[in-house]
């Protein structure tokens, strides 16, 4: 099903898509990097990231919404804004885990301190205000949630 949202709009700047598709890939492997190592958190990277494809790229706007891991919260997101109660769970720990322990582990400098933890809590607030996507109940033949 094809949802409004899901469309790409290029953006009619050619550097600007460049750009895009730069800040999109680099985002990318920080998600990736996030799948190996805890304390790097991979959902808000692969929202930058289909957020930068769906303006700058349809190919690999299309590629990352239609991986078959990533794709159905993906989805979800784009079409009504919303992230599943777990996922925004695991986000928001695994925020609270590694801005801190690098703050105070990896950082010497006190404002550089600072601005970590202000960043943290901007991610924290921005998710705690996306609306929480419904639980669908799983159909036991196919395995898919209801809408």
């Amino acid at each position: 099903m094809q949802h409004r949202h899901l469309k790409v709009r290029l953006v009619k700047s050619e550097w600007l898509r460049y750009l895009l598709i730069g800040t999109g890939v680099l985002s990318l492997a920080a998600g990736g990097v996030g799948l190996f190592l805890p304390l790097v958190p991979t959902i808000p990277f692969l929202l930058v990231a289909v957020i930068c494809f769906s303006r700058s790229s349809e190919r690999f706007h299309t590629w990352l919404v239609e991986h078959r891991h990533f794709g159905p919260m993906l989805k979800e997101y784009l079409a009504h804004g919303s992230i599943p109660l777990r996922v925004k769970c695991l986000v928001i720990g695994a925020i609270w885990v590694s801005f801190p322990v690098t703050a105070f582990v990896f950082v010497a400098a006190a404002w550089l301190r600072i601005l970590l933890l202000f960043i943290a809590a901007c991610i924290t607030v921005y998710l705690l205000m996306l609306p929480t996507a419904p639980r669908r109940a799983k159909d036991p033949e196919s395995g898919e949630g209801e809408p």
